[in-house]
């Protein structure tokens, strides 16, 4: 952790940080009294324009009711109407024809409105007189709104919802009768369409979304959205100034009007607030997106410019500790670096010649040894005297002897590896080598030793380290044979492992005395410690083993390559490994690797 720490705490980093820490705090403040006051300007506007919008709404509706009010009083103060109920107030009959006059008061009221349905004219006893039937009030409208419209006296009063047509509203006037001092001479009951009052459409047209309603003193609604006429009664009783409305959240405006009764009710969406207010926020984050993209790229290039000549010269020095000695030839604009580098270069000058000489002297001395040592050793040297040796003996007979020679020939030349050599050899290969050595070893032990070799001929040409098997058996020999007094025993087997089909299993036993767990776990310690022991039972051969195995045959994930002991007191030893029958690409090269060194 503390590593990686290190890693970015570089001066340009930190540079970097600064700079854009400080452009942070400055766009973020500018953003958010940007958004401050935009909110509260947007906020404004929305309730300016909501305000105007019910001033505007409530002043057509008052306009259409005057002009109602002012049809219907025409038709209650025209000469012929009020001769007619004038007559009816003295108890004259009226005839026919002057009930049919009438019909000329509606299609006057008409032509100035297209919203009126019909007109009809009650006497002062209720009964009706136009149209030309005996109806009664009381069959049109309840008894409390009569008395209104006598409590009014005159005044035209809005009813509502016409119980008969679902697409109407009523109002009632008194008949004031002028020649009987104003007394009651009956009512004039008007049915208008609701069309008449539908101008939230138009209203629509601005490009705003907002809902209104018109609903009657009994809460029932006379005109409105389809959405909200199911809630108007619920809207009525509704004191705060936002609800909701099929998920959408709404600012409720409510104007009464004083004539009819009647409520106005205007709901403006939220979201034509929000809205503007979502806008102006992806606006500021986009904008302080590409200031911090552009500040920090500025900032980046600041920065490489101070740092660039400082990371080159980290570079060349870098080069130095690997050994490679290399001036660093960069100029740079600043006094201080170029001095900083003029001193480096005479410093990788000087060290430059001291590895010179140091180099040849080592080389001089690295080949003296290599003379001396070939001189010592000769491989070819051994071979031509082993060969002679044993034609020597043939030629006295000593075929025995002659043979141990050739078996000993065969196995200096299977260990002792040229340079161009391979590392690696086939099982069969090995077993063969392991063959030579119990030969040889029979010599010292005659019939005291007894060995065999259990692999299937399938399995000779299974790539394998050289000198895996022999150490294992020369190990079995020394500390299986030595505690005995009898003959012994040692067995090599080959076969699949039983924990993967595609490894080979190679055991490695004897019928020696064994050892206990203790024992059994000190060889184990001292095989796979780093160094490796030269005492008597304490594992001889097996550490070099076990680290090659190690080294050529990686663990991979749920696998345990290494050696195994199994051991019972008085009855043996087994020493076991597990190898891939096929060879991985990654081994060859750790062999060659090997090989060469």
């Amino acid at each position: 952790m503390w590593q990686k720490l290190a890693n970015w705490n570089t001066l340009r980093n930190q540079m970097l940080a600064g700079f854009v820490s400080v452009m942070i705090v400055v766009l973020v403040c500018v953003g958010l009294l940007t958004f401050n006051s935009v909110s509260t300007l947007l906020n404004t506007k929305a309730e300016t324009q909501m305000k105007q919008t019910a001033s505007l709404t409530d002043g057509r509706l008052e306009a259409l009711i005057n002009q109602m009010d002012t049809l219907t009083l025409q038709a209650i103060n025209d000469p012929r109407l009020q001769q007619l109920f004038f007559s009816l107030a003295n108890g004259e009959a009226v005839s026919f024809s002057q009930r049919q006059a009438m019909m000329q008061i509606y299609n006057h009221i008409q032509a100035y409105s297209n919203g009126v349905n019909s007109v009809e004219l009650y006497s002062s006893d209720l009964k009706r007189m136009y149209p030309l039937d005996e109806q009664s009030l009381t069959n049109r409208v309840t008894s409390n709104w009569i008395d209104q419209a006598d409590k009014e006296k005159g005044k035209l009063v809005w009813i509502g919802n016409d119980p008969r047509d679902p697409d109407s509203v009523l109002a009632i006037r008194r008949i004031n009768l002028i020649d009987r001092w104003f007394s009651n001479g009956g009512y004039l009951l008007v049915t208008i369409k609701r069309s008449y009052f539908e101008f939230q459409a138009e209203m629509s047209q601005s490009g705003h979304r907002e809902l209104m309603l018109l609903a009657d003193s009994a809460s029932r609604p006379i005109v409105g959205d389809g959405s909200a006429l199911a809630v108007v009664s619920e809207l009525m009783q509704e004191d705060s100034d936002k609800v909701t409305l099929e998920g959408q959240r709404y600012i409720l405006v409510k104007k009464l009007s004083e004539k009819t009764g009647w409520t106005l009710m205007i709901l403006y969406p939220v979201s034509e607030i929000t809205d503007g207010i979502s806008i102006l926020r992806v606006a500021i984050f986009v904008s302080g997106a590409i200031g911090s993209v552009l500040f920090t790229i500025l900032s980046f290039l600041l920065s490489m410019m101070i740092t660039q000549p400082i990371l080159r010269l980290m570079r060349a020095m870098r080069n130095t500790r690997q050994g490679v000695l290399k001036p660093n030839l960069s100029k740079t604009y600043t006094t201080e670096l170029n001095d900083l580098n003029m001193t480096y270069n005479q410093m990788v000058e000087n060290i430059n010649r001291l590895i010179k000489l140091v180099y040849e002297k080592e080389i001089l001395q690295s080949r003296t040894e290599l003379l001396a040592l070939q001189a010592q050793i000769n491989p070819h040297f051994l071979y031509n005297t082993l060969e002679a040796l044993y034609w020597s003996l043939e030629g006295k007979g000593e075929e025995e002897l002659a043979n141990l020679v050739v078996s000993m020939s065969d196995l200096f030349r299977y260990v002792i590896s040229g340079p161009n050599k391979e590392e690696w050899v086939t099982l069969g290969d090995e077993l063969d080598h392991v063959k030579r050595y119990l030969g040889i070893i029979s010599v010292r032990f005659g019939s005291r030793l007894e060995w065999q070799i259990h692999a299937a001929d399938q399995f000779s040409s299974v790539p394998i380290p050289k000198l895996l098997i022999q150490p294992l058996v020369e190990n079995a020999i020394l500390h299986g044979m030595e505690g005995k007094t009898g003959p012994g025993l040692v067995t090599i087997t080959v076969e699949p492992s039983p924990m993967n089909p595609s490894d080979l299993r190679i055991t490695v036993s004897d019928d020696g005395p064994g050892m206990d767990d203790r024992t059994r776990r000190d060889v184990m310690g001292a095989g796979n410690s780093e160094s490796t022991s030269s005492g008597k039972g304490k594992g001889m051969g097996l550490s070099n083993v076990m680290r090659r195995i190690k080294l050529y045959y990686p663990s991979q994930a749920g696998e345990n390559r290494g050696l195994s002991i199994d051991s019972t007191p008085g009855q043996g030893t087994s020493v076991r490994f597990d190898i891939p029958i096929h060879r991985e690409v990654h081994h060859d090269s750790i062999g060659e690797n090997n090989s060469s060194r």
